[in-house]
Order: structure tokens, then C-alpha cells, then sequence
């Protein structure tokens, strides 16, 4: 195993890491007087596993190859999500081994589904911990998917390694200092947003734990009902304005302050992301007025705010709106299968692929009317070669497979049907909340099966990290030299 020094040594660190993060919550148990030995243990083993890993693998080699690349890539998020388990399983919510997994994953995925089943009399320390666990997610895949995963041509995202080399011959910093300033950035607008959540009638503690699930478009919250439980418009408008701030790719930042300052204007994916919503609200807007008869019956705040809180995966929610009738039920899964731009804290499909493939069936219509005809897909000016389109459209397929696979199998496990496949789309797309009366808006996760949990979690590492990135380790010809 002396070629895979290297991941394991990073891993250990990543683990030095985490267990360093612990001492915030330990912080929190002091502050609200619940001290226990919950986070101390967990954090003395999270170390003890980060310290001999790095000590074993200190003589590593710094290359990282793409096979490397790839083991690293999910190993990192599986080891979090194992040790970032440990606090939730030793705390005193008495929780299984299976439900604190899923808690974690559900948290460093920035999917935000929960199975603890009453949030307002959970300890302040392991609310602080969930919120973590996003906030490090969402500035996680952030990094990866700017730096590593263009590397590694995972569904396309090779394009923005073209995309993000200025074509006035000024190429964007290095890996490590883009790094730096995404980082700066993600903590900058974590900030500002928890001023504001203050600012507009949250508790400091509130605010903190909201700005950090904000951001990240995870979602997790301090109470059942989520953002709703404030029942506040200016809370509900800040939490739109960050959680759109969130959704949009950051490279887009790194551009403004290096000097492009009408990026936000002209970036396709930004453009195409805003009229989606727009477009949405119309539709919904549309339908409620003709279901009801009357505009006076329409609360529009729960409207706009669950149409971006499902499109972005963030997954707050102020209204029960699996109850507005079978339309909007079939029109959000659209929207959670969509997601928002690459290069964010969001998930799903992606704006830029949905674009991207949008394009390749008008050409080929193009191509039934006029046979001679020679037609090139372009993004941003630049031109998609075959081997993008390809990992474009086998991304989506192999998305849409999985999907039916997580349904065909929670429905196994004794889940109805709208269950089953909300449930996988939520994993898959790493939302949250799901449809009907046990998963929906104001329910969670903890009635289900095990073994649902365990399928659940499978779905939300599989969309978290693109897919490929999981899959393509259960390939023989991937680990042979």
C-alpha cells in the first residue's frame, strides 16, 4: 500500500482536522452548561486516527496521480462522515450507530435530512456540530469542484478548466491560491449572513448555526419547522439573498475580484439560473391562483422561498407545501433534479449540463432539417468538443438510473411509493426534506428502516461527489496499473 501514501496521509489530516473543529461544540457544552464526555472522546479517537495515519505515511510521495485522485476524493467524505458521527452517537440523544451516520453524511453532503425527531430539545452542542458539518461540506465541495474534479473529468466539469482560463491571456491563480481566496470568500459571506439573520431578530446562536446550513444550501435548522418556525418575512428575505449568493458558481467571485466586474451579468449559468426561478414562480404563481380562484387565498412568501430552497437543494422550508396538490409535488422533483450552477455549494444535475444538453437536442432536430448541415455546440463562446458532451450525457443517464435503482430498492424496504421516490430523489439530489406525511416538509427520517437509512446515505455520497467519483472505484480495470 506505499503507493497510496499519500491519500492516507492526507486523510490523517483531514481527521487532525475535524477533530480540531470539535473543540467549538466542546466550547458550546460549556457555554449552555452540557458539558459530557460526548465530544471529548470523540475527538480524542478522531485524533488519535488522524495522528497515526499521518505518522505511518509521513515518508509520502507529494504527486497525486488521477487514480489517487479519485480514492482520496471519496475516501475524504466517508471518513468524515464516520468520525464526524462519533459526537452524535455518544451524545445523549441515545441514537444508533445507523442514525448518527446518517446524520453526519446527511451534514457533510449538505443534504440536510434529519432523523432526530425533536430539534428544539436537542443538546445546543450537537445543533452547533450539524451546522459544522454543512459549513465544511459546502466549502469542501466547493474547492473540489474548481480544482479537483476538472482534473479529473468527472460529468463534464473538464469544460471549466477551459472556462476558467481567461481568454485576455491573464489565466486565474494557482489551485492553492484560488483555494485561499474561495475560502476567504465562503467565510466572508458566512459573516455577513449571520449579521444579518442577527440583525433581523435571531438569537446569536441561531444565527450562527443558520448562516453556516445557509451558505452551504444544506439546511439543517434548530427547530421542526425549520425557517418557518421564525414565521418572519425579513428572516425568510435573508435567507433567499444568501442562499442564491451560495447557489451561484464562486469562481464567479474569484473573477470579480480579479478584476471582471460584469461576471455576474454575463455568466450563462448565472443568467439561465435566475430565469429558471423566475420562471417558476410564474408557473406556481399560475397554478395556485387557478386552483384557488382567487389571488387573495395566495401566500406568495412560501411560494418564491420553497421553489429556491428545493432548486438549490437547500432544503428549508416555511409551509407544507407537499399539500398544494399533485402539480407542485411533480414540478419540485423536477426542480431537485435540476439543482444549481457548478462550481457552488448546490447539487444535483447542474445548470451547466441541463444547458449543455438542451443545446445537443436542438442541434440534432437542426440535423433532421437540414442533413448537410454542419452544426457546433458552444458554452460561453467555447467549444464542446465530443468528449465533454459525452461525459455530459452519460452523467445524466447514469444520474436518472441511479435514481430508479435508489427508488426500486427503499421500495423494498417497505416504503410507499411517493416515499420511495422522493426519498431517492432527495439523497440523490441531497435536498433534505422529502414528500408525503413521514419525510415531507415538516417530517424527518428517524420511522424508516435501517436499511433504508443505509440506502439513503449511499444516494447522498453518490450525488455529492458526481457519481463517477464513487463508481469508478468498483471498476477492476481502475485499479490496475
Amino acid at each position: 500500500m506505499s503507493n497510496y501514501k499519500t491519500v492516507f496521509f492526507t486523510l490523517g489530516v483531514l481527521q487532525i482536522i475535524l477533530g480540531i473543529f470539535m473543540l467549538i461544540p466542546i466550547t458550546t457544552q460549556l457555554v449552555y452548561k452540557e458539558l459530557d464526555s460526548s465530544f471529548i472522546l470523540a475527538l480524542v479517537i478522531t485524533i488519535i486516527f488522524g495522528v497515526l495515519f499521518v505518522i505511518t505515511n509521513y515518508d509520502y510521495d507529494k504527486k497525486l496521480d488521477l487514480q489517487k485522485a479519485f480514492l482520496l476524493t471519496s475516501l475524504s467524505w466517508i471518513t468524515v462522515a464516520i468520525f464526524g458521527s462519533l459526537p452524535i452517537f455518544f451524545s445523549s440523544l441515545n441514537l444508533s450507530f445507523t442514525d448518527s451516520f446518517f446524520e453526519s453524511m446527511s451534514g457533510i453532503t449538505t443534504t440536510g435530512s434529519t432523523i432526530i425527531p425533536n430539534l428544539e430539545t436537542a443538546p445546543k452542542s450537537i445543533l452547533l456540530w450539524r451546522a459544522l458539518l454543512q459549513w465544511l461540506g459546502g466549502i469542501g465541495i466547493i474547492v473540489m469542484a474548481i480544482t479537483l474534479m476538472p482534473i479529473m473529468n468527472v460529468g463534464g466539469m473538464l469544460l471549466f478548466k477551459v472556462l476558467n482560463t481567461d481568454s485576455s491571456n491573464e489565466v486565474l491563480p494557482s489551485s492553492k491560491e484560488i483555494s485561499i481566496k474561495l475560502i476567504f470568500i465562503y467565510l466572508s459571506l458566512t459573516i455577513a449572513c449571520c449579521l444579518s439573520y442577527k440583525f433581523f431578530g435571531m438569537n446569536i446562536f441561531d444565527s450562527i448555526t443558520h448562516s453556516m446550513t445557509t451558505i452551504a444550501t444544506g439546511g439543517f435548522s434548530n427547530y421542526n419547522q425549520s425557517i418557518g418556525y421564525f414565521n418572519s418575512g425579513k428572516i425568510e428575505f435573508t435567507s433567499i439573498i444568501f442562499i442564491l449568493l451560495g447557489s451561484i458558481p464562486f469562481i464567479a467571485y474569484v473573477k470579480f475580484i480579479n478584476g471582471n466586474r460584469k461576471i455576474f451579468i454575463n455568466d450563462t449559468q448565472i443568467k439561465t439560473f435566475i430565469k429558471l426561478i423566475l420562471i417558476s414562480i410564474f408557473i406556481l404563481f399560475l397554478y395556485l391562483f387557478l386552483k384557488n380562484g382567487k389571488l387573495i387565498f395566495l401566500d406568495f412568501r412560501p411560494i418564491i422561498f420553497n421553489i429556491i430552497s428545493i432548486l438549490t437543494g437547500t432544503g428549508y422550508v416555511t409551509g407544507e407545501y407537499d399539500k398544494w396538490g399533485s402539480f407542485p409535488i411533480f414540478y419540485f422533483l423536477i426542480l431537485m433534479f435540476i439543482g444549481g450552477c457548478a462550481g457552488s455549494t448546490t447539487c444535483g444535475i447542474k445548470i451547466f449540463r441541463v444547458q449543455i444538453l438542451y443545446r445537443f437536442v436542438i442541434n440534432q432536430l437542426k440535423k433532421f432539417i437540414y442533413p448537410r448541415g454542419v452544426f457546433i455546440i458552444k458554452y460561453e463562446n467555447n467549444t464542446v468538443n465530443d468528449k465533454f458532451l459525452a461525459s455530459i450525457i452519460s452523467f445524466i443517464f447514469l444520474y436518472i438510473i441511479i435514481f430508479f435503482i435508489l427508488t426500486a430498492l427503499l421500495s423494498l424496504t417497505g416504503l410507499d411509493f411517493i416515499t420511495s421516490i422522493s426519498g431517492a430523489a432527495t439523497s440523490i439530489s441531497n435536498v433534505g426534506p422529502g414528500l408525503g406525511s413521514e419525510i415531507g416538509s415538516n417530517g424527518n427520517f428517524s420511522k424508516i428502516p435501517e436499511i433504508s437509512k443505509w440506502i439513503l446515505s449511499v444516494g447522498m455520497i453518490l450525488g455529492r461527489l458526481e457519481l463517477f467519483a464513487i463508481l469508478i472505484l468498483f471498476l477492476p480495470s481502475f485499479w490496475r496499473k
